[in-house]
Order: structure tokens, then sequence, then C-alpha cells
């Protein structure tokens, strides 16, 4: 079939629009070819794909500043994109935007193990801040799974947290000053090195906005010093149910493990086929790790003995060594892509209750066998932060329709037990629609309103966070 002509007004457009990028920007920081803008057409919700107008790789925040005040003029709406491993669309590029792209912006700036803290780029990646670091017995505590290629950036606009945030806190508990630019390209320093800086507390506002905001191009990081030693165990059980009461009864107890992890049957059966970590063949287990010095670390273990036994785990198993500690993380860091060798999923990011675990766990087996698609759990189980890998076929009509029922379901769930719709992965366009589920009316507008501040013709990032038609509307306005 032939395809309609592009309309010219809109090609005439483009061309203005890539020529003024390109006045402004080396000739190789100026994506608009078809074929390359497919590497940004969508993120790591790749349900969703929509080709951005163009894309810019700049690698300074002058060049980042120099590209939102022309688009700012010329009223041409801009997405932020980190390492695009966003699970909730947050970086997804509407036809009529240009997307930017900070993955070119890297550098360590400075670091300062007296204070203890570093200054990057927006662009570096999770991992590799602690890799500047760790020679020197210093450490970066947010570590989410794809830490090894999710950029700072990101990490600071869904306030990312990970496996240890249960001790240490998430992106905006770590996270010290940044410098960001407003969309007509004023270029703000918030925060900065030293703790409880002055002023409004403008950058809790900036962690978490999901570029709703500015885009952040530096970031002041607090660094740690490392732990004198840490320990995980493995505790197998015969049910959901009762891992999730064993973790409340941790917690409950007073005992601040640096990690606590769950994984499901159908989670342990493909990470063992995949990584091949000796997981005990039971319905779930928990990874719970522990730190500080040798007498430390045995006291605290023996308490989360005691507790576990009361629940008649399946296996109790304890690390002896650094080897015996890398398998029992084996399976857990492999678990998201060993789920995806199996099946196309999607992944939620709900947050409840940690005494509501065994609650919500039977209900998301229940809605699982109501509604015809399995379900792994792979969740940070300290912090309550569940993510369901709901799985269904991309190719078969209807399936991604109804795991996004099933998936709302959920997370509407998790709200109605006290928890949220999302403790790491955003909202971005996943549960833009749910947003009313959580927030009435007057907390949306205040939300907004705030937006209208920093953003006044909702240029940043369109078409996530707020439901579609209040964002509109909103703009238009």
């Amino acid at each position: 079939m032939d395809m309609p002509s592009p309309d010219p007004g809109i090609l005439s457009r483009k061309a203005r629009i890539v020529a003024g990028l390109r006045a402004l920007l080396p000739e190789d920081a100026v994506i608009d070819a078809v074929e390359e803008l497919r590497a940004y057409e969508c993120d790591a919700l790749t349900a969703y794909r929509c080709p951005p107008l163009a894309a810019v790789l700049p690698r300074s925040t002058a060049e980042v500043a120099a590209v939102l005040a022309f688009c700012h003029g010329e009223g041409v709406p801009v997405v932020p994109r980190g390492a695009g491993t966003s699970l909730a669309g947050g970086s997804l590029p509407t036809a009529d935007s240009v997307l930017i792209g900070v993955a070119r912006m890297a550098a360590l700036l400075e670091t300062d193990y007296e204070n203890r803290f570093v200054r990057v780029q927006a662009g570096r990646t999770n991992l590799s801040v602690t890799g500047a670091v760790e020679a020197e017995g210093f450490f970066y505590a947010p570590d989410p799974s794809s830490q090894l290629a999710c950029a700072i950036s990101g990490n600071i606009a869904m306030n990312s947290g990970g496996a240890h945030c249960l001790k240490y806190g998430v992106t905006t508990n770590n996270l010290l000053g940044v410098t960001l630019v407003q969309m007509d390209g004023t270029v703000l320093e918030i925060g900065g090195p030293w703790p409880d800086a002055g002023g409004i507390d403008l950058l809790g506002v900036i962690c978490g906005s999901e570029g709703q905001l500015g885009v952040v191009t530096e970031a002041v990081l607090r660094i740690l010093p490392k732990p004198e030693g840490a320990r995980p165990v493995l505790v197998g059980f015969d049910s959901n149910e009762v891992a999730g009461a064993c973790v409340s009864d941790i917690i409950k107890a007073g005992i601040l493990p640096v990690a606590i992890e769950f994984m499901d049957r159908p989670c342990i059966r493909a990470t063992e086929a995949f990584a091949k970590a000796g997981y005990p063949d039971c319905e779930s287990l928990l990874i719970i790790e522990v730190e500080g010095s040798p007498a430390e670390i045995d006291e605290q273990l023996a308490r989360i003995r005691t507790l576990a036994e009361a629940h008649n785990p399946v296996e109790f198993r304890e690390a002896a060594d650094e080897a015996q500690a890398k398998r029992i993380w084996l399976g857990r860091k492999s678990a998201f892509g060993a789920m995806g060798q199996i099946n196309d999923y999607m992944c939620l990011d709900g947050t409840i209750p940690v005494s509501s675990l065994p609650h919500v766990l039977r209900r998301i087996g229940e809605m699982s066998r109501a509604c015809g698609l399995d379900v792994g759990n792979v969740f940070h189980a300290g912090d309550g932060n569940m993510h369901p890998l709901i799985l269904f076929d991309a190719n078969k009509p209807g399936d991604l329709e109804r795991c996004e029922a099933f998936g709302a379901e959920i997370l509407k769930l998790c709200v109605e037990v006290g928890g949220c719709l999302t403790g790491e992965h955003g909202v971005g366009i996943e549960k833009r629609d749910l947003m009313s589920v959580q927030f009435d009316p007057v907390d949306m507008e205040a939300q907004m309103r705030v937006k209208d501040v920093f953003d006044p013709g909702w240029l940043l990032n369109p078409a996530k966070v707020f439901p579609l038609g209040v964002s509109a509307g909103r703009r238009a306005g």
C-alpha cells in the first residue's frame, strides 16, 4: 500500500529546527536521519515507540542551555534522556519533540574524600561512580538493577533506589546538589556539596520530577566509606505469604539489613536456567544481607536466623566466603534478563507497607489466575518496593492490553493497602492515567502548579506523569 506523502509544512519545520540545532552544536551532535532516530524511539518500555523530530547529544551544560533556549523560542517540546533504561516510558519521545541525550556528558568533575562527595556530569553511569572512588575505600550507595548502564540523570529523574536502599536510602538521600537547565535556557545551581544548603529545598522537588522541570546536567553526590564487611544469607520458603511474613517480622524486630530481596518460584526457575546460581527448589526465597564488623554481622544473622526458623524455612544458607556471597547474589542480579528469555514482560513498580506483603502477594496470585497471565515476583522486600513481572506475548493480539489492565489492578491494590504507584521507576506514560487513583484533584493541581513555575509552556517531557487530557489542556492554555 502506498503511504501518504509527509506534510510539506512538517518537513519544512523539521528542516528549520535541524538547521538551527546544527548552528549551535558540532556536526556529530545532531541526529535527524530516520534510520538513526530509531535508536531513540523508545526506552526499556518497548511496547511504545515514537521517533523524535530530532535528537541531540551535547557535551556540556552550555550546549544544553543553548539547545533549550532555541527550542523554547521555537515552541518545540524537549524530551530529556539518560541511558534509556526507563521501564515506565519516562524518555519516550513525541513526534514533534527534540530529544536531548546526555550520554556524552559522563565526566567525573570533582572528588572530595574529606567532605565525602563527588561532582559528575549527569550522563555518567551509576556503577562508574563507585568505580571512580572504590580504590580509596568509598562507594555510591544507590544501586538500581540497571546500574551498569543507567545514568545518574535518570536516577535523579525517577529517584531510583536499588537493593541496598533499605539501609542507605534512595537517590534523594544521596543527592547533594544539581546543575539544572530550565526550558528557557536559564542555568540554576541548586543545593551543593554542603549539607542543608540555604534557601527553599528545591532539590527535593527536582529529584523524582521525571524531567518535567528542567534538564539536569551535573550532580553532586554523597559518597560513603565502604563497610568493614558484609555477608548475605539465602532463605527458602514453601509459600510467598510465609516469606512475606518473615520480612515483616525482621523489620518489626528493629533489625536493619542492608538489603532484603524477594524472588518467587517462576523467577527462581528462570534464573537457575539462566545463571545456575544453585538456588533451592522452593516457592520463594529471600536474600538478606547485613554488614558491619564480624561480630556485628554474626549477631545480626543470629537474630535473623531465629526469626526465619519460626517460619519453617526450606533452607537457610549463609555465605561462608566471597565466592559464595557472589553466587547468592548472582541469580537476583540476573533475574530480569532471565525472565526476558522466557516471555515478553511488563515490570511494575508499586510500593506497599511491609506488613501488607503477605496479603498483596496472595492477591496478586489470585488475580493472575483470574486474568490468565503468569506473574513472576522479584523485588526489594525490605522497603516494600514491589516489582511484579507480568508475562505476555507481544505478538498475540490483545495480550498487551490484558497485561496493562492486570498491571493497573495490581497498582490500584498497592494504593488501596496504603502504598503508592511507584517506588523508583516513575510514572512516565505507564501510570499517568492512574494518578487519580492516588491523588485527588487538589493534590494534582498542586503538582501541576509547580510545573507551571518551572515550565510555563509545558514543553518539557510532554505526555508524561499527568493524564493526557489534563497536560494537553495545560500546554494549550
